[in-house]
């Protein structure tokens, strides 16, 4: 069974409209210099694991109060009894939120498929070119694994929002427009503000952000390309 690593907490920002418990899952096949969860994925030992009747059990004790569980990491379409980890917690009567980057669309299918999971957030790390994504993701990326992804997911058949966090050195306003086009997900497409404070490159601390202003801007054109 999958070894829950680091922590389990409740957050109000993880699945829009709901309060959910958010279970964190160690390692991830992508190396993004922003990624501010890097220490679990390259040392997850350094986290307490927990075990799934603890889970079971934090979860039961929040019935009725917590409308669902959102499913995190690093990467967890990576570990093979994934899906046994959400039957486990959709058999306790608790909705599955999945935060995934899209690199494994056999999976994703199939939870779609079997009704595991009720709703989706993708991470797409830029515009959908062999550049661009090895640039966001610090490797090279078969981008015709993440394309059938969000293939899969504008099928319509799950809930489903494409995420991009915007780095100001990685993502220009050209790049950011560019994957607005190419998704035309109109709402569905969000964009985050990079946080500097804890990135895997460490240079990037010396990053500012976007302006909130112009990203919720860029945001609402990106929205209108449907």
């Amino acid at each position: 069974m999958i070894e829950i690593k680091g922590f389990l907490e409740t957050s109000f920002l993880d699945w829009p409209g709901k309060i959910c418990s958010v279970l964190f899952l160690p390692g991830c096949n992508f190396r993004c210099p922003y990624c501010h969860n890097h220490p679990l994925v390259f040392h997850p030992g350094q986290f307490a694991s927990i075990s799934l009747k603890q889970i079971l059990r934090h979860l039961h004790s929040f019935k009725g109060w917590v409308d669902g569980v959102c499913l995190t990491g690093g990467e967890p379409t990576l570990h093979a009894d994934f899906p046994l980890l959400i039957r486990q917690i959709k058999e306790r009567g608790f909705p599955v939120k999945l935060d995934t980057n899209g690199s494994n669309p056999e999976m994703l299918e199939k939870l779609i498929d079997k009704r595991q999971v009720d709703f989706i957030a993708m991470d797409v790390k830029a515009p959908l070119d062999s550049f661009s994504y090895r640039r966001s993701t610090g490797l090279s990326i078969d981008l015709a694994l993440i394309s059938k992804s969000i293939e899969i997911l504008k099928r319509g058949k799950v809930e489903y929002q494409f995420r991009m966090t915007v780095v100001p050195q990685l993502h220009s306003e050209e790049e950011i427009q560019a994957l607005g086009e190419q998704l035309r997900a109109g709402r569905r497409l969000i964009l985050q503000n990079f946080n500097p404070e804890n990135p895997l490159d460490p240079s990037l601390k010396e990053t500012n952000p976007y302006d909130p202003k112009f990203l919720k801007e860029m945001e609402k054109r990106v929205q209108e390309m449907v």
